[in-house]
């Protein structure tokens, strides 16, 4: 996709209000996967989980049918990084599973987006490898939004999209230079803005790159989304035209949030909290619109 040829969406105070009854379900969705995710449950009891809490949440799903996509829920396992299809596959103790679904409320015959991600080890049973690279994939984004809570505390003044990428990669390469390990950032796949729809401009990179991006500014609401290997960050589709994998066959995280650009910061949409929690180690809040 070109860069920069779609035009970016800005969206009202009442718009991203929509957006945030959106990301709530999808908080919802995140919880009852995360309090169900044990060893021998297996993925396709993960999605009906994650459509039952879509329909109580009054939402539909962003994902079902998405160019043939044929879940609410992508339940990425061990080396798959991505899109894994939920089915009758048995998770087992020690597995590190990425959980990755949105939702979508309508508001005046207009859909309003929310779209998040999550890394869950399975059972009691952990690798300090599979630890350090949730982890570190998680802390990779909230360092990106809380670059982005750091521009809009000063006003957004020249502030562009790609301090996003510098973040995500200064907390992978810092992670790397600390243990020795060697950690991939996946370049294939992007975060996204989002909207009246899933996906849309601008592309979100997880890496530097020498150009700036465009200039951010309040309404732009972000999908912001690293995801890392414990490996090469080589990877390839399965048969079943979905899923991706480590060509090396190492572990993934993938770690997600819908941020909104507000006038002194940012408001995590799909964290229930706001993104209080994990802008806090890094001296930032969340800056709702007021109501």
């Amino acid at each position: 996709r070109m860069f920069g040829r779609d035009k970016i969406q800005i969206k009202t105070p009442a718009q991203i209000r929509h957006m945030r009854q959106a990301g709530l379900v999808v908080a919802d969705i995140h919880d009852a996967l995360k309090a169900a995710i044990a060893p021998g449950v297996t993925t396709a009891q993960l999605d009906e989980l994650s459509a039952r809490a879509i329909e109580k949440g009054k939402a539909k799903s962003n994902f079902l049918g998405y160019y043939g996509y044929p879940a609410t829920v992508c339940t990425s396992v061990n080396e798959e990084i991505v899109h894994g299809i939920p089915g009758q596959r048995v998770l087992q103790d020690g597995d590190l599973l990425s959980c990755d679904c949105g939702a979508y409320v309508e508001a005046d015959g207009v859909q309003w987006h929310g779209d998040a991600a999550f890394t869950a080890v399975v059972g009691n049973y952990a690798s300090e490898t599979d630890k350090y690279l949730d982890r570190t994939t998680e802390r990779a984004l909230w360092a990106a939004i809380a670059a982005l809570a750091e521009a809009g505390a000063s006003g957004w003044k020249d502030a562009r999209i790609n301090l996003i990428g510098d973040a995500v990669e200064s907390v992978v390469f810092d992670a790397a230079q600390e243990t020795g390990h060697e950690l991939g950032i996946v370049e294939e796949y992007v975060g996204h803005g989002i909207g009246t729809k899933m996906h849309m401009a601008p592309d979100v990179l997880n890496y530097s790159v020498s150009s700036k991006g465009v200039k951010l500014q309040p309404g732009m609401v972000l999908a912001i989304e690293p995801m890392i290997t414990a490996g090469r960050a080589s990877n390839e589709t399965l048969d079943d035209e979905w899923t991706v994998v480590t060509r090396d066959g190492s572990r993934a995280a993938h770690w997600e949030h819908t941020v909104a650009l507000t006038p002194k910061g940012v408001w995590v949409l799909t964290a229930r909290d706001g993104g209080a929690a994990g802008l806090e180690p890094f001296g930032f809040a969340p800056t709702p619109l007021s109501a």
